[in-house]
């Protein structure tokens, strides 16, 4: 666990620190995304999803996640006008508040609070939950909020088509009757391992904390929906099921409490979908995420 806070820490300290050395230009950041998004994920995705293993009693893991969402862009649309934000700010509220890190931070705190037994929980909540809503309905919030007109069913259907890491989805399912050889394996391992370093970098070096202030509402607002609210609710409805395993209500309502997605940050930038506001999402909630995950997983009984 303290490797992960570790790896985090230094990876989001030395993108500020190349951002303020001036010696990185200010394409920097848009080229790391492309890589991020169209190599990275996509290669963690082909290995991760041909690898999963599925039970049915896991179904409630999967299907958190897709609640988290769409909690978020019923919650976010109706309080965000509110404060003022505009289109672009609630959508990427939406898309980091709606979207955990469900990986890179879910898993290793999985393995460390709860065990083994709750980590093939938590892949499942991460694969079939997080990493389908980011390829399916992340994708579509994303593109219809940047489009400057009415995108059409069949606009919409191929941006997600055409979304590489969904594509990786689709080829995993379709290759999961055969075995991928051993150096295929390890190519995708060592592409995948590079998201998180380079993705928190990316986030270091696009922070800035200089307009904190004046998005203090709008990170409130964002960070009590994903830290707080979004998993009690979870933990209210895992409680109206009786006979569900108690790992498995620990392990969904861990990974509903993590911290904004990195790469939901990288998509709404992508999108020009206030990428401020989204690195801030993402720098200010996964330092608070180490306070609150534990402590809402103690309210697990």
């Amino acid at each position: 666990m303290g490797q992960v806070i570790g790896l985090l820490g230094v990876c989001l300290v030395l993108g500020v620190l190349a951002r303020r050395s001036g010696r990185f230009p200010e394409g920097t950041a848009p080229a790391f995304n492309v890589f991020l998004l169209n190599v990275s994920l996509p290669a963690l995705v082909l290995r991760a999803m041909h690898r999963l293993e599925f039970a049915p009693g896991l179904v409630v893991a999967a299907a958190a996640p897709w609640l988290l969402f769409v909690g978020a862009v019923l919650f976010l649309r109706l309080l965000g006008p509110r404060l003022g934000l505009s289109r672009e700010s609630v959508t990427a509220l939406i898309l980091t508040a709606g979207l955990g890190n469900t990986a890179f931070v879910g898993l290793p705190m999985a393995a460390a609070l709860l065990g083994p037994s709750g980590v093939p929980v938590a892949v499942v909540a991460d694969q079939l939950g997080s990493f389908l809503v980011l390829a399916t309905l992340a994708t579509l919030t994303a593109a219809r909020a940047s489009a400057r007109s009415e995108l059409s069913v069949r606009s919409l259907v191929r941006k997600v088509l055409g979304f590489v890491p969904f594509q990786a989805l689709v080829l995993a399912l379709l290759l999961r009757p055969f075995a991928f050889p051993e150096w295929l394996e390890s190519v995708l391992q060592r592409l995948g391992d590079l998201l998180t370093p380079l993705a928190l970098f990316v986030v270091g070096f696009q922070l800035r904390l200089k307009g904190l202030w004046p998005r203090v509402p709008a990170l409130a607002l964002g960070l009590s929906y994903k830290l707080v609210l979004a998993p009690l609710a979870v933990l209210g409805l895992l409680m109206l099921m009786p006979g569900l395993a108690l790992v498995v209500k620990q392990a969904t309502v861990l990974q509903i409490a993590m911290a904004p997605m990195v790469t939901a940050a990288i998509l709404a930038a992508e999108h020009d979908l206030d990428a401020d506001l989204a690195v801030l999402m993402v720098g200010v909630g996964i330092p608070l995420s180490f306070a609150t995950a534990p402590l809402l997983l103690s309210l697990v009984h």
